[in-house]
């Protein structure tokens, strides 16, 4: 771990204020950033602790529309009325996140903006193999080495990565705005336009970059409509029960009548470098009855457009499946 200053911020603006003016990094619950300073991945001189800055906290219901802070944490989320009630999704995908201990910490800022868990890119510095997203040129040694956890969707040469974050898809599902403050003002993004795959940050002429954040804007929270009608599910698919990233995970809503699906969102994570929604077959949902035949063969046609490694091609099948669980648990039928 090398050195590095500290200094701790009181409101939104003084903090935008900092990040434009210095060599600094945002500290929030502090699960994330510390790995990446002892690993070498943040190369910030300072560190900007946000957690006193009282308007990122908390979650507030506005008629039917839902804000939740963006330093509120995993654990108040998921035990929180309203988001149980209106936002099952995203209170389960809280509750599956990493560990209780953890969930304590972390929040969902910083969950959402958490990086790959690709092992050649956690590696401690000074790295033993390439890795892109460290050393820009050096290659990606995910394509021939391991990449079994790797993207099956928009990923290129230059990185094959994931985004592992499990709130994030349940936010992308739901439709969820995420609301940023920066040195021109406020604005507001979709989740599901939040986070860039490899594909679409190399058309923006920036093949490494993640998300839309520009420089020294901050997340201050997220906003999403609550819908009673609709039923809500987060499915994970993992190789042990607790403690575990994603091998692959859905995320659904559907409302339906007598078990006909009337309108459904799905997204899947650990898939590409964001969560993916499929909104092409969406539509083609409607008017299906809420049964496993009925509904596998359309999100088997959702996963053409997939392009797998070669040893990762088995992600397809678990993710159609996932999926398919997901809409029949939000449907009342699983």
């Amino acid at each position: 771990m090398r050195d590095f200053g500290y200094a701790r911020a009181t409101d939104v603006a003084a903090t935008v204020a900092t990040l434009d003016h210095g060599n600094a990094t945002v500290i929030a619950g502090g699960t994330e950033l510390l790995n990446w300073l002892r690993l070498g991945i943040s190369e910030d001189d300072n560190v900007l602790d946000i957690g006193a800055v009282d308007e990122l906290h908390g979650i507030t219901r506005r008629g039917d529309e839902l804000f939740i802070g963006a330093l509120t944490t995993l654990n108040d989320l998921a035990a929180h009325p309203a988001v149980d009630n209106g936002a099952a999704a995203l209170a389960s995908a809280c509750r599956q996140a990493a560990s209780a201990q953890i969930r304590n910490r972390a929040t969902l800022g910083g969950n959402v903006l958490q990086r790959t868990r690709c092992p050649y890119f956690r590696a401690e510095a000074p790295l033993p193999w390439a890795c892109n997203k460290r050393v820009p040129g050096s290659g990606c040694s995910a394509l021939t080495g391991h990449h079994e956890r790797q993207a099956i969707f928009g990923w290129t040469e230059q990185c094959v990565a994931v985004q592992p974050s499990d709130p994030a898809v349940a936010l992308a599902a739901l439709d969820a705005q995420v609301d940023v403050t920066g040195p021109a003002g406020t604005r507001s993004i979709a989740m599901t336009e939040f986070h860039l795959t490899q594909e679409e940050a190399a058309a923006q002429g920036d093949p490494l970059r993640e998300h839309r954040l520009e420089p020294a804007e901050l997340i201050t929270g997220y906003r999403l409509t609550l819908c009673p009608e609709e039923g809500q599910a987060y499915v994970k698919v993992r190789e042990r029960a607790s403690y575990e990233y994603a091998i692959v995970s859905a995320a659904a809503t559907v409302r339906s009548e007598a078990g006909v699906i009337r309108a459904a969102r799905v997204a899947l994570g650990s898939v590409a470098q964001k969560p993916w929604r499929l909104t092409d077959i969406e539509p083609q949902l409607v008017g299906l009855t809420l049964d496993r035949a009925v509904l596998m063969p359309v999100l088997t046609r959702a996963m053409a457009a997939a392009k797998p490694l070669p040893n990762n091609g088995f992600k397809i099948v678990l993710a159609a499946r996932a999926a398919v669980r997901a809409l029949l648990i939000a449907g009342g039928t699983p």
